[in-house]
Parts: structure tokens; sequence; C-alpha cells
């Protein structure tokens, strides 16, 4: 399991009372149809069902998907049936497979993205619903009175690295420069989550700050452009469309030969010079052992708070590094690039 796996499920792994199987299949997503791991009776007789709504296949949603069906194999074996649903994008697409996973009463919904899990939520108020990939659950779910758990049928693990180490991260490789553009998606909340509070820490620095945004992956290589005209940095956060349009906007920025700083390792891998990320795998293997919990223990997932990565890499493409000359740290960890 990967280094920071540990310290992000301490708290999830000291409520395990029931001893665990193992199974030979790891889950993986598919694009857009579905997949089934086996079921068979366990000796108690029970089994569970669960539905995955993934919002879109890129590499970071898919690690997270595949860490919380390997968590839930290696917990229940075969008991467990586990069904992936990618909405490729496409936020009503959500609705409809949250819908459906209610009609066919599955136990447990996990909800993979922001605009999962506003579907599944939308979609119902009693089955558990734990979800991963977020960045702010009170921003997704409209929470004003945060407390660390929903108070609602919702808890799982939240995607977010420190933004002020991000700030810090941009400030750290480009000291001398003047204006940072942030491109993002207007229509993910947490992306606007992201932005505004980022924005903040870069004012700090003394950064001039401009946002780009754009509605759908049809804006994404106009606005990008208009982002390289106007700054000497870009910073993209986790956002779902920047990272399914990571090649366009790549194609964009290293031709205007301006750096990005990227929210997450994936967007990075696509087109950042940078990132200080985690390991959505593992915070999708936490989610797993959540639903374990709720499953097979009874947690009750209102009161379950949200985890969070407990530790951060320093990350860099090493490819874009060296076409666009830049010297990094050597505290900084090479992204493998296949």
């Amino acid at each position: 399991m990967k280094k920071i796996l540990a310290s992000l499920m301490a708290s999830v792994m000291a409520l395990s009372l029931v001893a665990c199987g193992s199974s030979d299949t790891a889950g993986e997503t598919t694009s857009p149809a579905s997949e089934t791991t086996t079921e068979s009776t366990t000796a108690e007789g029970k089994t569970y069902n669960v539905g995955v709504i993934q919002l879109v296949q890129h590499v970071a949603l898919d690690a997270a998907t595949e860490g919380f069906t390997a968590a839930l194999e290696e917990k229940l074996g075969d008991s467990v049936t586990v069904t992936v649903e990618n909405a490729a994008g496409d936020s009503p697409t959500c609705s409809t497979i949250a819908n459906q996973f209610t009609s066919e009463g599955v136990d447990l919904i996990m909800a993979n993205a922001t605009p999962a899990l506003q579907a599944a939520q939308a979609a119902t108020d009693s089955i558990p619903i734990v979800a991963t990939s977020i960045t702010d659950y009170a921003t997704a779910l409209s929470i004003t009175d945060w407390t660390g758990a929903t108070g609602i049928n919702v808890t799982g693990t939240a995607d977010l690295a420190p933004l002020d180490g991000q700030a810090e991260m941009l400030h750290e490789l480009f000291p001398d420069a003047k204006n940072v553009g942030v491109i993002y998606c207007s229509a993910e909340a947490n992306s606007v989550y992201q932005a505004t509070t980022i924005e903040g820490y870069l004012k700090e620095l003394g950064y001039s700050v401009t946002e780009y945004t754009f509605s759908d992956s049809n804006d994404v290589a106009s606005v990008t452009q208009a982002a390289c005209d106007g700054s000497d940095v870009i910073y993209v956060p986790t956002d779902n469309t920047a990272a399914s349009c990571a090649e366009t906007i790549n194609n964009v920025a290293v031709s205007a030969k301006v750096p990005i700083i990227a929210g997450e390792e994936g967007i990075c891998k696509g087109c950042g010079v940078a990132t200080l990320s985690i390991s959505y795998y593992d915070i999708g293997y936490a989610a797993g052992l959540m639903a374990y919990e709720i499953l097979v223990n009874g947690a009750d997932p209102a009161t379950m708070d949200i985890q969070y990565a407990a530790e951060f890499t320093k990350e860099y493409n090493p490819v874009i590094v060296e076409e666009l000359g830049i010297e990094i740290p050597e505290d900084y960890v090479a992204i493998e690039m296949e």
C-alpha cells in the first residue's frame, strides 16, 4: 500500500471489529459501461450490493475507484458485488445512474467526484452514501454549519491538498513571477472553492491573480490561451473538466512557455510542472474501509467524520520541466510517466 495509507486509515481501521476476507480481483472503471465483481454467499449468508457513480474516466478518479473496490474486496471477498458506472463527464448522467441504483435498492452508493455526490444525495436520503475525490463537503452539499460530519446519509474522504502549501510551492518555483492565472470549470463548485481560497494565499505572497473560467470542455483551449497571454504562471486546481482536457491545456501552455502548477498528480502528469499531491488510490481505499464499517458494523454515515490525507508529496513532471528549462529542488519527486 502506498506510503500515506497508514496515517490516512488510522481512524477508520480502529473501528473494525470483523475479520476480513480477500479477493483475487481488483476493481477497474470502465466508460461508459459498468463492471461487476463476482458474488457468493458468506458463512452467515449475507451479501452486499454496492453501486459506484464515477463522474468521468481519468487517472485520479480511476485510482480512487480502484482503491475503494480493493478495500471492500479485501474485507468481504466474494460476498460483495461492486457495480461501477461511469457518467462520461455528464452531470445529468450521474443523476440517471443514482436513480438507477436507488430503484435497484443497492446497499450503499459510492460517489466519486462532486457531481456524482450531489446526484446521489438528491436521489436518496436513506441509502448510505460514501463519497471520495471531494474537495470540500460543506460546499458540495451546501452545509453552512460544518462540524466535520455531514449529519445526513453521507460520509467519505476528501482530496483537498493544502492550498496554502500549493501557493507556497508556486512561490518557491517562481518567486519572480508577477501575474498568476487561475483556470477552472465554473460549473464545478469545488473548483470555485479552491480558486477563491488559493487566490487569497497568492495575493498574500505578492502576486496579482486573475481567474479564467470555462463552462465545459469546448472552451478549454481558448480560455487557456487567454490565461497564457495574461499570466507568468498558471494554477489549475483539482478540476474534473481540466483533468479530462489536460492534453489540450498542455498543448497551449507549453507552446506559450507558461508553466502550470497543478492541484493533483493526474493533472500535473498531463499539463503541469509541479504539484503538492495526495494518493487517490489511498483516499479511495479509506472510503472503502468506511463503507465496510457501514455495511457490516452498522456505522452511521451521518456521524462519521470526513477523512483527509495526512501527508502530501512534492512532485514534478520531468518531461515538461525539461521542455521549459525549469530547475526543480531536490526534495521534489519525479512523476512516473508512461
